[in-house]
């Protein structure tokens, strides 16, 4: 695995881990990281992480339209 160091401006309130954690649900609602990466990102298990994601708005059901409109043609 690759790291990244980051100097992130923090507000006051906020520590590390909630920055870790919102960048983890925001990679994953990109794409950019699998549901299984984003949760090892920030040492939890997969069902866990999933209930961070509502903390940040995030959808645990994350597939682009494209894919969607595929399972329904298909059906």
């Amino acid at each position: 695995m690759k790291t990244l160091n980051l100097k992130v401006p923090i507000k006051s309130g906020a520590d590390q881990n909630d920055v870790v954690k919102f960048l983890a649900a925001k990679l994953y609602e990109s794409g950019r990281l699998t549901l299984g990466q984003a949760a090892d990102m920030i040492g939890m298990r997969t069902v866990e992480f999933a209930d961070i994601l509502s903390q940040y708005g995030v959808s645990f059901i994350n597939y682009p339209a494209s894919d969607i409109k595929q399972v329904v043609a298909n059906a």
